[in-house]
């Protein structure tokens, strides 16, 4: 054990080195596809908000294949790292993660003696949950405490951290996601928020979807035999997202800053999207 102990210490100071070792070269070690500080003639962070329930965005929200039931199956595995945050600096332990998952209800809830008893599940009578056998259709305390959660396709909005930077040395405007956070949309939540789950970094996102290729499949609606992998997806921008917030010294969003109406946020969070556009097109021309 203390061996075991020992091994796991040198990995962590060796992979905080390396962490350190890079940001010190000048790249983002958060970055899939890393680029040199100095190569960045203009850089601008952003965020973005996918809602899934969105059409254009139905391929990553597929019945039983959404990207919010791939992540949160890979954190209850032990596959994928939570962080508080999109900063991706500080990991959320596991036990957060699923206080977060769970469902709250009126009244403080069942506890969890009441849920060995079966109290809480779905049933469709009085009896064990509505099964004719006697006890045969009843569920494990295990069971019923899945059913105190979210379901995983309740989580339908995605909220991406990318930089935007214009590449001096390809001479071309380059979107680079660094973070994903998943929440929870007010109407699903009973305290009427939207509520975060966690954040992940985005190069583990890819890693894991790299590893899934039957199960991380955006689907190809108009053709079958051309699904790709999340991961490419996501390369090839085939989301639909609103432009919510811009790096600003106040962190403020968007709707907050052209605050007069929520149609004055839209029409400026399209505005700054076509803005960021013109100016790579616009950036050669003197």
């Amino acid at each position: 054990m203390k061996k075991f102990c020992y091994v796991l210490s040198l990995l962590t100071i060796l992979s905080v080195a390396a962490f350190a070792q890079e940001k010190a070269q000048g790249y983002n070690p958060d970055s899939v596809y890393p680029v040199h500080e100095s190569y960045k003639m203009f850089k601008r962070e952003v965020w973005r908000r996918i809602d899934l329930n969105e059409k254009q965005n139905a391929p990553f929200f597929s019945r039983n294949g959404e990207i919010s039931t791939i992540i949160i199956n890979a954190v209850k595995s032990g596959l994928l790292f939570p962080y508080t945050n999109d900063s991706v600096n500080t990991r959320m332990s596991k036990e957060t993660f699923l206080e977060n998952l769970k469902l709250e209800e009126d009244g403080g809830g069942l506890t969890e003696e009441e849920l060995a008893m079966g109290f809480g599940a779905e049933e469709e009578d009085d009896f064990f949950g509505g099964d004719d056998s006697f006890g045969g259709g009843g569920e494990s305390a295990e069971e019923v405490t899945v059913s105190n959660e979210f379901a995983s396709r309740d989580f339908s909005i995605l909220e991406l951290k990318e930089e935007v930077f214009f590449d001096r040395m390809r001479s071309r405007m380059y979107f680079d996601i660094l973070a994903v956070t998943i929440l929870l949309p007010a109407d699903k939540n009973p305290a009427m928020f939207e509520k975060p789950l966690a954040s992940f970094k985005y190069k583990d996102l890819v890693t894991l979807f790299r590893s899934m290729p039957d199960e991380a499949i955006w689907y190809n609606v108009q053709n079958s035999a051309a699904h790709k992998n999340m991961a490419d997806a996501f390369n090839l921008r085939l989301f639909s997202s609103m432009l919510t917030k811009y790096s600003n010294p106040g962190d403020d969003r968007i709707v907050d800053i052209f605050d007069k109406s929520r149609k004055d946020g839209l029409i400026a969070s399209k505005k700054l999207e076509y803005d960021m556009i013109d100016f790579e097109n616009e950036l050669w021309e003197f």
